[in-house]
C-alpha cells in the first residue's frame, strides 16, 4: 500500500513543480488574479506534497527503543502539517491576492501584447496554452492517484467511493486524490474567469474565480485535517475488534470474551488486547494425561536415590503448572493466528487468560463423580 502512494506522491511533486513555474510565469506577464491564485496553488500542492513524502519515509521506519510499535503515526502527522499549511498558506495568500487585485482594479492596467522569443502575443494565448499544459499534467496525476484508490477500495469490499473517501485508512492517498482532483477543477476555474474577463472585459470575473479556487483550498484542508486527527487520537480498528470476537465465539476452548479494545497504529498496523475465560470441560478434558506426563519427564531425571515426598510434590506441582501454562499458551497462539489471518494489519495481539469460566459442574459437584 504504502509503495502505492509514494508512487502517486512522487508523480505529483514533479508534475506540480513544473506547473508551479509555468502559472507563475504566466501570472507575471498577464497579471491574472485566477493565474497567480492557480500559481500559489500549486506551489503550496508541491510543498504539502513533500511533506507527504517526509511523512511516508519518517512513518515507515521500523520499531526500536523509542517507539515500540514502529513510527507510523508520523506519517498523520506530516500529513496534519500539510493540511495547515495548505489552509493557512494557500488559502489566505490566495484570498489576500484576491484583496490586493480587488482594491487595485482601476490602478494596474493588463497588456495588450506580451513579447515573447521576439513575438507579440496576446496574454489570452499564454493563459491558455499553460493553463492546457497545465491540465494534461495534472489530469495524468489525478489518474495515477485515481488508479491507487480504486484498487484500494475494491480490495476492501467498498462501493460507495464517497463514503470509503471519508473512511478510507490512508490519509496520504487521500490527500494527493483531493489535492489533484482540486488542482483539475481549479485549472477549469482558472480557465473560465480568464475567458470571462476576456469577452465581457470584466476583471471581476478573474478575481471572483481566484476566491473560489482560494476558498477550495481551505475546505479540502479542514477536511484532511479531520482525517489525520482521526488517526492521531488512538482511534479503534472496530474491524479487526468484530473479527476478533467472532474467532472467540467460534473457538472450542473459549467460554466468554470482554474488554476487547484496540488500537490504529497506522493503515498496516493495529494493536488488539483482550481478555477471555475458557471453557472447563475442553480445558480440563485431557490435562490429567499431560500433568502426568510431564511429572514422569520431571521425576526420570531424579536419581531414584534421591526420590521422596518432598521431590515428588514438587514434581507434581511444576507438571500442573507447566501443562497448564502449555494449554493457555496454545490458545492464545491460535488465537493471534487466525485473527492475523483474517486481518493481516493485526501485528500484535495481547490476550489476558483471566481463567475458567464457571460452569454446571461446579454447582453440582456431584455430577464429577458420575
Amino acid at each position: 500500500m504504502a509503495q502505492g502512494s509514494k508512487k502517486a506522491v512522487l508523480y505529483a511533486i514533479c508534475v506540480n513543480a513544473i506547473v508551479t513555474v509555468l502559472k507563475g510565469l504566466a501570472a507575471l506577464a498577464t497579471h491574472s488574479a485566477s493565474m497567480m491564485n492557480e500559481a500559489v496553488h500549486s506551489l503550496m500542492d508541491t510543498l504539502n506534497q513533500v511533506f507527504l513524502m517526509i511523512g511516508l519515509i519518517r512513518g515507515g521506519q521500523p520499531a526500536d527503543g523509542e517507539y515500540a510499535f514502529g513510527h507510523g503515526q508520523k506519517k498523520y502527522l506530516w500529513n496534519l502539517w500539510s493540511a495547515i499549511g495548505l489552509f493557512s498558506i494557500g488559502c489566505g495568500l490566495g484570498l489576500a491576492h484576491a484583496w490586493h487585485a480587488y482594491h487595485q482594479l482601476h490602478v494596474i492596467e493588463r497588456p495588450d501584447t506580451v513579447s515573447l522569443l521576439g513575438l507579440d502575443i496576446a496574454p489570452i494565448w499564454i493563459s491558455a496554452v499553460v493553463l492546457f499544459i497545465a491540465l494534461v499534467l495534472e489530469a495524468y496525476v489525478l489518474y495515477v492517484a485515481g488508479k491507487e484508490f480504486t484498487l484500494r477500495m475494491r480490495a476492501a469490499g467498498a462501493k460507495n467511493p464517497l463514503r470509503y473517501l471519508r473512511d478510507a485508512d490512508d490519509p496520504t492517498l487521500i490527500a494527493v486524490l483531493l489535492e489533484d482532483s482540486i488542482a483539475v477543477t481549479g485549472v477549469l476555474l482558472a480557465a473560465t474567469g480568464i475567458a470571462l474577463t476576456q469577452l465581457t472585459g470584466n476583471k471581476l470575473w478573474d478575481i471572483g474565480f481566484s476566491v473560489i479556487i482560494a476558498s477550495m483550498l481551505g475546505v479540502t484542508a479542514i477536511f484532511l485535517g479531520k482525517i489525520n486527527m482521526r488517526f492521531l487520537t488512538s482511534i479503534r480498528d472496530t474491524g479487526a475488534e468484530r473479527d476478533f470476537q467472532e474467532i472467540c465465539k467460534l473457538h472450542p476452548e473459549i467460554e466468554r470474551f470482554h474488554d476487547v479494545r484496540s488500537i490504529i497504529v497506522d493503515e498496516a498496523h493495529t494493536v488488539v488486547v483482550a481478555e477471555v475465560e475458557l471453557r472447563e470441560e475442553r480445558l480440563v478434558g485431557d490435562m490429567r494425561e499431560r500433568i502426568d506426563a510431564h511429572e514422569r519427564a520431571l521425576l526420570s531425571r531424579v536419581p531414584e536415590e534421591r526420590l521422596n515426598d518432598q521431590v515428588r510434590e514438587y514434581a507434581e506441582t511444576r507438571a500442573v503448572i507447566q501443562a497448564t501454562l502449555e494449554r493457555t499458551e496454545r490458545v492464545v497462539d491460535e488465537l493471534e493466528r487466525e485473527l492475523k489471518a483474517r486481518c493481516p494489519r493485526v501485528f500484535h495481539l495481547t490476550v489476558e487468560v483471566e481463567g475458567l469460566a464457571p460452569t454446571s459442574k461446579l454447582d453440582a459437584p456431584e455430577t464429577l463423580l458420575s
